[in-house]
């Protein structure tokens, strides 16, 4: 019987995709695993895998056709042994439904700081037995991704997919009606915010045009990206009331600090096993600061406050077209070095458009550093879930005064913008306190 290969959901937010490449042809035998095609998002370009085996008997969606929606028909698969032809013929909506699912490797595509997405929130799950105690579960890959999100054990759910494979649609249903053992994934609760408000639209495109002289100007379409940026940035300012609260760190120290842990870098492969950056150094502070004050380290939900047991700081990435937040995990718990190395690969393959979906989404908190381009100071967006960013300016020489006396010191000006809802006012001070202690006095990062 005909298979139908389905464009798969491959984020929590995703509605629709652009069907980017085929990687396969019509009469191409292909085997559970194999990469078919690239689909784009407005966050990232993945590659997609098939579930099951067989010979690809149509293509029905084009490469390179855009805005086609999650579950849409995109190709048929006839199974071992079946007329291809007639498999071609008789595929559609008829037919037994199989998912695709994201390979491991994924290629990140542009997608804004402000815009880190939420996984789905997991209740309890039930479903009969798909399997004996120690008998192996047949499941897609991203059924097993979802499952264990979830805290889904995949033998109390009983597959609808070919051969009783357990496919998406199995673990979502079993975790919606309630039964079997599974755990509420770390996101859970941040994503059970309300939905996201109807945006104003701006000004129609032609009471904007008529302002301007014809031949004047050239019209550049929105990407996907852009348009990202637009929604939830707008989505930020239309629901977030922020407060910032600003303040002035010495660097002497943090800079004299570096300089010597650098200096005492051991080699690897010829070269020093880490180099120090400043940011490296903000990430940390940061992330320590959110220990000491655990009750800025949340997130807002219209039921509950959501109180985040790490830090995991998303540092803002410029890419060509827009912005991209690579999340340091725990950074709270790691060293220095390990911070500065981490964060060296994801810059690098965030520029790359390399990053997986994992890799940019979430995180408790974030970074926005302009000081590099010598902006001296400014206010950056919270990025909903977040309650927190952190905008860092230049650090230059500035005179201040110290026991009545003027003396030169290197200062930098950092704003920390807050999701008032959830983080007061007397907090917000209080959390920027305790970071600008870890950067004037940088020995307290190291123990």
């Amino acid at each position: 019987m005909p298979i139908n290969i389905t464009m798969p959901a491959l984020s929590p937010t995703m509605e629709e995709g652009n069907l980017a490449k085929w990687l396969v042809k019509e009469g191409d035998k292909v085997k559970s695993g194999d990469v078919i095609a690239e689909i784009e998002t407005d966050k990232a370009t993945m590659e997609v895998e098939a579930v099951d085996e067989g010979i690809i008997a149509k293509i029905v969606v084009p490469a390179g056709t855009e805005a086609v929606k999650v579950n849409a028909l995109i190709a048929i698969l006839a199974e071992e042994g079946e007329d291809v032809a007639a498999a071609a013929a008789g595929g559609g909506s008829s037919a037994p439904k199989a998912e695709a699912a994201p390979a491991p490797k994924a290629e990140a595509a542009p997608a804004p700081a402000a815009a880190p997405a939420a996984a789905p929130a997991p209740a309890a799950a039930s479903a009969a037995p798909a399997a004996s105690s120690g008998e192996r579960v047949f499941a897609s890959p991203l059924a097993r991704r979802l499952a264990k999100e979830a805290g889904l054990d995949l033998k109390a759910v009983s597959g609808s997919g070919p051969k009783g494979r357990v496919v998406k649609s199995d673990v979502e249903k079993a975790v919606s009606t309630g039964g079997a053992k599974a755990a509420p994934a770390p996101s859970a609760a941040a994503s059970s915010a309300a939905p996201a408000p109807v945006l104003a639209k701006g000004a129609s495109e032609e009471a904007v045009l008529k302002n301007f002289a014809e031949g004047s100007y050239e019209l550049v379409p929105h990407d996907g990206m852009r348009k990202t940026i637009a929604k939830r940035l707008q989505e930020s300012k239309q629901t977030i009331p922020h407060f910032y609260v600003s303040v002035d760190c010495e660097l002497d120290a943090l800079m004299a600090l570096r300089a010597q842990l650098n200096a005492a870098a051991p080699e690897k492969d010829g070269k020093p096993a880490y180099k120090l950056s400043v940011n490296d150094m903000v990430i940390k502070a940061l992330a320590l600061a959110l220990r000491d004050v655990p009750d800025a380290n949340v997130s807002w939900t219209d039921t509950n406050m959501v109180k985040h047991k790490h830090a995991d700081v998303g540092v803002a990435v410029s890419i060509p077209g827009g912005l991209i937040t690579p999340i340091i995990r725990k950074a709270e718990e790691k060293s220095l070095s390990t911070i500065s190395n981490e964060m060296k690969d994801l810059g690098k393959r965030a520029k790359d458009r390399k990053l997986k979906p994992e890799e940019y989404q979430g995180g408790t908190t974030a970074v926005s550093n302009m000081g590099m381009m010598g902006v001296k100071s400014f206010s950056a967006v919270v990025n909903p879930p977040h309650a927190t960013i952190l905008a860092v300016g230049a650090g230059e020489e500035r005179v201040v005064v110290k026991k009545g006396e003027m003396k030169v010191a290197n200062v930098m000006t950092v704003t920390l913008s807050t999701d008032h809802r959830c983080v007061d006012g007397a907090l917000g001070a209080e959390l920027l306190g305790a970071f600008k202690r870890y950067i004037e006095n940088p020995m307290g990062m190291l123990v």
